[in-house]
C-alpha cells in the first residue's frame, strides 16, 4: 500500500511489563501525560473530550483535543482526534476524526501493545503524505517512550 491511499499506521510493541502497569501508563492521564510528553487537564472518560497541551520540545505550541471513544478494562483504550488540529487550513466535515487505538495482549515476558491510528484517507493528497509520515515518526517514539516508562516503574 502506497501513503497515497494509506488509511492507518499499526505499530507493535513488545513491553516487558504485566498488562496492569501498560494499562495504568495508557489510562492514567497523568501517567500518560509523562510518557507521551502531554499536560492533560483532566482524566480519560468515555464521550468526553480531553483537553491539554503538548509538552514535547519543539510542539510545545500544539493543543491537546482528544475524544474518548472506548474503554475496555485491560484491553482497549481508544480516543479520536480531529484532523483539523494538524491541518486547520482544510474544512473537514463535523464528524471527522483520526481514531488511536490501543490494544494490550498478555505475552510470556509482559505485553504485547497494539497501536493502530486510522482515518487518513480524510487529508488531502499532498497533506496526507506529510501526515502520515510525521505520525509514523511520532508512534516510533512514543512506543519507545511507553516502553522505557513501564520498564523504569
Amino acid at each position: 500500500m502506497t501513503e497515497a491511499n494509506q488509511d492507518r499506521i499499526e505499530k507493535i510493541v513488545d513491553l516487558a511489563a504485566p498488562v496492569a502497569r501498560v494499562w495504568q501508563a495508557l489510562t492514567d492521564y497523568k501517567e500518560f501525560g509523562r510518557w507521551f510528553r502531554v499536560r492533560l487537564d483532566g482524566p480519560f472518560e468515555v464521550g468526553a473530550i480531553s483537553t491539554g497541551r503538548i509538552t514535547h520540545r519543539g510542539h510545545e505550541h500544539m493543543k491537546w483535543e482528544s475524544l474518548t471513544e472506548q474503554i475496555v478494562h485491560e484491553r482497549l483504550f481508544a480516543f479520536s482526534w480531529p484532523p483539523s488540529t494538524i491541518d486547520p487550513e482544510t474544512e473537514y466535515d463535523a464528524g471527522a476524526k483520526i481514531l488511536v487505538e490501543f490494544r494490550l495482549q498478555p505475552t510470556v515476558k509482559g505485553t504485547r501493545l497494539t497501536i493502530t491510528e486510522s482515518g487518513f484517507l480524510q487529508f488531502p493528497d499532498a497533506k496526507r503524505r506529510e501526515v502520515l509520515r510525521s505520525n509514523k515518526q511520532g508512534w516510533d517514539t512514543q512506543a519507545n517512550n511507553v516502553a522505557a516508562h513501564v520498564a523504569g516503574s
